[in-house]
């Protein structure tokens, strides 16, 4: 049975436990779809991925991605987060300061800049559509915000890989105030097939443009300590109605606080309209991982 190199990473994190857990499985290759489920299972962290070689000439390396409960087409953080532990272990260099990574939602590039711990890196997102806008007479949307104040823009449903509901707070303190009611963010998930509610507002902050809590409410419900593919969808809502924060389609938003974390993501909407999700990575555990080639 081989010793896979396995690490554990936060993502979209200046120091460790501020960001977005991952478990990346280094070597995966050989490992069945079984076996991979299990292994996510087993480390109970909101997403683990596998490392594989590059399927094309094209691509840097080969990726999928788990959570607990099932197969995940896209994801920012675990993309950012694969890339990060790529470079640590040299398994890829940049080309022209990107690295291309080959999965379910196809061939997308990472840029990378700068070096060590000030590194960023940050994934170009798949093209989010508007699938749905909605007024506050929406059935399942109603109830999920009831007796939150509302900003001025209308509350959309976006598909980027993985459909959010997005809804504007009147203000920072609002949101950060917010209880959320998880019966109706669980129905609203379920009855429109979509993550659940993500919820933002503007801020003043020297550092931030926007605060944002995403609130999944199937198959599990829980508070995302930092969801890239959450943002990239936002950030592909607010450029279609020209409310992009800053003036440069480059904006900071925070995440986490009320869960006991404090990520940053970086948001970028370059001039073809594509979404870029990223931020910094810290690597907190490395080792190697004994697991059967098959579970069963």
């Amino acid at each position: 049975m081989p010793r896979r190199r396995y690490l554990q990473l936060d993502v979209f994190a200046d120091r460790p436990g501020a960001g977005n857990p991952l478990a990346v499985v280094l070597d995966a290759e050989g490992l069945d779809d079984e076996a991979m489920q299990a292994i996510a299972r087993w480390t109970r962290l909101p997403e683990t991925t596998f490392v594989f070689p590059s399927p094309s000439p094209t691509a840097s390396y080969g990726i999928r991605m788990f959570s607990p409960r099932r197969e995940v087409p896209f994801a920012g953080h675990p993309s950012v987060g694969t890339a990060h532990a790529v470079l640590e272990a040299g398994l890829a260099t940049p080309r022209d300061g990107l690295l291309v990574q080959a999965g379910i939602a196809g061939e997308l590039p990472l840029r990378v800049e700068g070096e060590g711990t000030t590194r960023t890196i940050a994934v170009r997102t798949p093209r989010a559509r508007v699938v749905e806008v909605a007024g506050e007479s929406h059935p399942q949307l109603r109830d999920a915000l009831a007796g939150l104040p509302l900003g001025t823009l209308p509350q959309a449903l976006m598909d980027g890989g993985r459909r959010w509901w997005l809804a504007e707070l009147a203000d920072e303190a609002a949101l950060r105030a917010a209880t959320p009611n998880w019966d109706a963010i669980g129905r609203l998930a379920v009855e429109t097939d979509s993550m659940g509610l993500c919820a933002f507002a503007r801020s003043d902050d020297p550092v931030y443009y926007l605060a944002v809590r995403a609130w999944v409410g199937a198959p599990a419900q829980f508070e995302d300590a930092a969801s890239g593919a959450a943002n990239a969808t936002l950030a592909a809502w607010l450029a279609s109605q020209d409310a992009l924060p800053g003036d440069s389609g480059f904006y900071r938003i925070s995440q986490g606080r009320e869960v006991g974390h404090d990520a940053i993501i970086e948001l970028r909407v370059d001039a073809d309209g594509d979404v870029w999700s990223g931020g910094r990575v810290q690597s907190v555990v490395e080792g190697r991982i004994d697991w059967p080639t098959t579970a069963r």
